[in-house]
């Protein structure tokens, strides 16, 4: 009975919501109000033409939400399926075009706040195996039931060892990066005294001596700044 609400909403929120990121009706209204009052010189028109960066705050929670949308009624009404699949189509198509051709980009992340998302996955996955155990114990196949109980538990067995195996790779530099960092620093200073820098590096500055600057210094020539993946914008830009 729930499901025509669902589809509706998956119409109204999802399709019509991918509709308007790509129309983007608002910051075209607000582009020519600033243009119209504010805009004087060229680069007050490109601030004004600054379309921002992608909401990463807001977009990302949505589509975890139609994914669990997805699992939930794929138990209950599978005829919800295919609205959710339309969307994830459509979603794809136009926030990879957003991505690489409107906002800017203002961070790489190296895909940090992954892990976040596969664990609401594996709880969407968790809750549509208890919904599952739930519908077919009210039905006539009660007795099939226990024998489900091995969904989740193999599901949270999964997490645990997706957890140990790739996590550390978000948190920490890969060895490869590692031995770069080490070599280059050989090969710069090969008679820096490294007990010495980490006594003072974790000291504020204003509590530093002379040779703890010059350290500081020679250490800020080595680090490499994360660089941003170009997209057809920023080498517009650039």
């Amino acid at each position: 009975m729930k499901a025509t609400f669902f589809i509706t909403y998956i119409m109204v929120d999802g399709w019509a919501g991918v509709a308007a990121e790509i129309l983007r009706l608002k910051p075209l209204i607000i582009y020519h109000l600033k243009n119209f009052f504010l805009v004087k010189t060229e680069k007050d028109r490109e601030e004004a033409m600054d379309p921002g960066t992608i909401g990463f705050n807001t977009g990302e929670p949505q589509i975890q939400l139609y994914f669990l949308l997805g699992l939930v009624y794929a138990i209950v009404t599978p005829i919800l399926l295919p609205f959710v699949i339309v969307f994830f189509a459509l979603a794809y198509v136009v926030f990879r075009h957003q991505i690489i051709n409107v906002y800017n980009q203002e961070y790489e992340s190296a895909a940090a706040y992954w892990p976040d998302v596969h664990l609401r996955i594996i709880v969407a996955l968790i809750v549509s195996q208890l919904l599952l155990m739930g519908l077919l114990s009210t039905k006539e196949a009660a007795s099939s039931t226990p024998l489900l109980i091995t969904l989740p538990v193999l599901t949270i067995w999964f997490h645990r060892f997706c957890k140990g195996r790739y996590e550390p790779a978000f948190v920490r530099n890969p060895l490869q990066e590692a031995m770069m960092k080490d070599t280059l620093e050989r090969a710069r200073e090969p008679n820096l005294n490294l007990k010495g820098f980490l006594q003072n590096a974790y000291i504020h500055p204003v509590f530093k001596s002379a040779d703890g600057d010059k350290i500081d210094v020679a250490m800020e020539e080595w680090e490499e700044e994360p660089s941003l993946i170009a997209t057809k914008r920023t080498s517009k830009r650039s």
